[in-house]
């Protein structure tokens, strides 16, 4: 049987971070999304220990300041492209207002740092989720493009298609004929 779930990342990040960090005693406070603040000193094996546990997780702590930023900007777009509201400025303008840097910097960072386009991050991650929701079934395609602030379904179309090599259509269709196979295989 399968079970289509929905989280909230933040929350997750949160208690995992909080159940993994109990056992050392440290006090700390999480500021935001992927930022936390050790309230005392930690001593350097300490750090060397939750490094490694938390790398078990997937979670890496970063203390280069241009991979923090980078970071940092990452973070921001999953929250700009995961919001329920739709945004009213351009996510070169959010991006710069939220990180208090010019776009011309953080798009020269984030390329340098990842080989990537502030841009194509934004697509790859609009593109993530815009599978997910054709994956929960809830939105039609003009409602997914619509959440996603996309001009038209053919844009999204081809944005996915170049990401994913199908269009949402036929994704859609391939995830039917699973469930369909899974039914009958019960």
């Amino acid at each position: 049987m399968k079970a289509f779930i929905k989280f909230d990342i933040n929350i997750v990040t949160k208690k995992l971070l909080e159940d993994l960090l109990k056992p050392f005693n440290i006090k700390f406070r999480v500021i935001g999304f992927g930022e936390i603040e050790f309230l005392e000193n930690v001593s350097q094996p300490k750090i060397d220990e939750i490094t490694s546990i938390l790398n078990e997780y997937g979670i890496e702590i970063i203390e280069n300041q241009k991979s923090i930023l980078v970071q940092k900007i990452k973070d921001t777009i999953t929250e700009m492209v995961n919001s329920e509201e739709p945004l009213s400025v351009k996510s070169s303008v959010y991006l710069a207002d939220k990180l208090n840097h010019s776009y011309g910097y953080l798009s020269n960072l984030f390329s340098e740092v990842t080989y990537t386009s502030i841009e194509n991050y934004i697509i790859i991650q609009k593109i993530e989720l815009a599978k997910n929701l054709i994956i929960n079934n809830q939105l039609t395609l003009t409602e997914i493009a619509f959440k996603l602030n996309y001009s038209s379904v053919a844009h999204l179309s081809t944005q996915f298609k170049n990401i994913t090599g199908i269009t949402p259509s036929a994704f859609q269709r391939i995830l039917m004929k699973r469930r369909e196979m899974s039914i009958k295989n019960l």
